[in-house]
């Protein structure tokens, strides 16, 4: 039995609400084991012990991937002088800060934004600069920014995706996101994992 996040890994598949505690509940319980011999008519189902730990680094895993991927076509800047540069040419669309992020080079970047991109959004990660750095290839990622629509909305759901698993208190430092979780839940409620 594995967490498809893709959804697309072949053969039969159960749909499991995107929620971990209650993934960590049914699991406790023995009744997502039951459930699932039920639902696939299939008797040998072994669940890891640790499916939500799993389902949770897979989910961040993929956005951090997604971001990689970013920022390998170009879509993506990087370093306060070129988020800087591409702000005062209004062509950022979602700017990002680590979770360790310093509040004097963010703040600076977000009074930027507000002025010459009121209609951009910032997100602060939950990860940490080290993190993100490696997940773009460079040295010292403290911010970034997606300079394409596109970009940002699948960058944004697979943040949305992770924060409907984990919740929102589980990721301090959201606050900017939270106003979307709800209806990212709506959208993932039936999510197969």
């Amino acid at each position: 039995m594995a967490a498809d996040l893709g959804e697309k890994l072949p053969g039969r598949g159960a749909w499991v609400r995107a929620d971990r505690p209650l993934i960590e509940k049914a699991m406790a319980r023995g009744q997502l084991k039951g459930t699932l011999v039920r639902a696939l008519k299939h008797e040998p189902i072994v669940l890891s012990p640790t499916l939500a730990d799993d389902i949770a680094a897979g989910l961040r895993k993929r956005l951090l991937d997604q971001l990689g991927l970013c920022a390998r076509a170009g879509l993506l800047v990087w370093g306060h002088e070129r988020i800087s540069d591409a702000l005062g040419k209004g062509r950022v669309e979602l700017l990002l800060h680590a979770a360790d992020a310093g509040e004097d080079g963010s703040g600076k970047l977000e009074m930027k934004r507000r002025a010459a991109c009121p209609d951009s959004r910032t997100l602060n990660l939950p990860f940490d600069r080290a993190t993100l750095s490696v997940a773009l290839g460079r040295g010292n990622v403290v911010s970034a920014a997606l300079v394409d629509a596109g970009a940002a909305a699948r960058v944004s759901a697979a943040l949305a995706r992770l924060m409907a698993f984990e919740g929102p208190e589980a990721l301090p430092g959201m606050t900017e996101f939270e106003d979307e979780v709800p209806s990212a839940v709506a959208e993932g409620a039936d999510e197969r994992h």
